[in-house]
C-alpha cells in the first residue's frame, strides 16, 4: 500500500485559511530575509531624537574630561616634585663628598634666618656649681652657700664702718715722728697705760691716745705683718728692724680699720707713718699697744724706749 505525503503543493489555497481544517505534521517554512526598509520617523521618535543626541554628547564628553582631569593632577604632583626636589638637588651636585645626604643636610646651606627685634638683652646663669643628688646634699650646699654669704655682708659691713670711722679720722700722712735718732717714739702726746706683765700676761705697754692719733715706725726696717685682723691684736703692724747689731722686732696692735699705710714687704724709715690709733681686736679704748723682741725674746718696751728714743 503505497503511503501518501503530504505537501503544500496539494493543499488547495483556501485550505490555509480554513479554521476548522487541522494540519499535522506541518514544517516551518523558511523565510528569507528581506532588505531592511527604512522607517519613517515618527513624530515621537522625532521628538526624542535630540535628547538621545545629548545624552551621547554628554557620555561622550566626560570619557574625554576623565583623562584629562587626571592629565591635569598628574601635571600638578610633578610640578610639586620638581619645585621641592629638584632645589636640593642643585644644592647637593656641588658637594664632593661620597657620603650620603639627607635633604635636610642639603638645606642647610641655603636656610633661612629669621631675626626679631626684641628689647631683651641676654643674660647669664650660674647653676652656683651644685651637684648634689640627693635632698641633704642639697640642703647641705644651701646652707654653706647662706653661710658664705652672710660672711661677705659682715666683711662688707665692716669694711664700710672703718672707712666711715677712718674718713671722720683728720689724717696727715706727711707727719713724721720728731727727733733725729735710729729710734723714735712710735706715738706723741699719750698717757701710759699698762706694762711688762701688768694686770696678767701682757708683753707690751699700752699708749694711750684718741682715736685717728697717727703712728710711725720706731726704727727703720722691713714690714712683717700687715693685716686688718691679726688675732688679738686686731688692726696690727709688725716691723724687722737690725739696730745695734741685733735683730730687734716692733709689733703695733688696735689700729683703726683701714688706717694702714704699709704692706709686707715694705722698707720703712725710721717716723714713717704706717697708721691711726685705734681700738680694734681685744680693746676696750683707743689706745697703742705697743711690743718689742729682741733677738725673739720679749723686753719691756717702756724701758727700751726711754733708753733709745731721742
Amino acid at each position: 500500500m503505497a503511503e501518501e505525503i503530504e505537501s503544500h503543493a496539494n493543499v488547495p489555497e483556501h485550505a490555509a485559511t480554513d479554521h476548522t481544517r487541522r494540519v499535522r505534521n506541518r514544517k516551518t517554512p523558511v523565510r528569507r530575509a528581506r532588505a531592511a526598509v527604512p522607517a519613517k520617523p515618527s513624530a515621537a521618535s522625532a521628538t526624542t531624537a535630540p535628547a538621545k543626541s545629548a545624552a551621547t554628547a554628554a557620555s561622550k564628553k566626560g570619557r574625554v574630561t576623565k583623562p584629562l582631569r587626571s592629565l591635569v593632577i598628574l601635571s600638578m604632583v610633578g610640578g610639586l616634585v620638581a619645585t621641592v626636589a629638584l632645589p636640593a638637588f642643585a644644592a647637593g651636585a656641588g658637594r664632593t663628598t661620597e657620603e650620603p645626604l639627607t635633604l635636610q643636610q642639603m638645606a642647610v646651606d641655603d636656610a633661612q634666618s629669621f631675626v626679631a627685634a626684641s628689647d631683651a638683652t641676654a643674660s647669664e646663669l650660674s647653676r652656683e656649681g651644685y651637684a648634689a643628688t640627693t635632698p641633704e646634699e642639697i640642703e647641705k650646699k644651701k646652707a654653706e652657700a647662706a653661710a658664705a654669704e652672710r660672711a661677705r655682708q659682715i666683711a662688707a659691713a665692716a669694711a664700710a664702718a672703718a672707712a666711715s670711722r677712718s674718713s671722720s679720722v683728720p689724717t696727715n700722712i706727711a707727719l713724721t715722728s720728731p727727733g733725729t735718732g735710729e729710734v723714735r717714739w712710735p706715738i706723741l702726746n699719750f698717757t701710759k697705760g699698762r706694762g711688762l706683765w701688768d694686770s696678767g700676761y701682757h708683753q707690751g705697754v699700752d699708749l694711750l691716745s684718741s682715736c685717728g692719733t697717727p703712728l710711725y715706725a720706731a726704727a727703720a726696717g722691713v714690714v712683717k705683718v700687715s693685716q686688718e685682723s691679726y688675732g688679738g691684736y686686731g688692726v696690727g703692724v709688725s716691723i724687722d728692724h737690725v739696730i745695734g747689731g741685733q735683730r730687734v722686732n716692733t709689733l703695733y696692735g688696735h689700729m683703726t680699720y683701714g688706717s694702714r699705710q704699709v704692706s709686707v714687704g715694705q722698707s720703712v724709715e725710721a717716723g714713717q707713718l704706717i697708721g691711726l690709733v685705734g681700738s680694734t681686736g681685744s680693746s676696750t679704748a683707743c689706745h697703742l699697744h705697743f711690743e718689742v723682741h729682741i733677738n725673739g725674746s720679749v723686753v719691756d718696751p717702756w724701758a727700751w724706749l726711754q733708753a733709745n728714743a731721742g
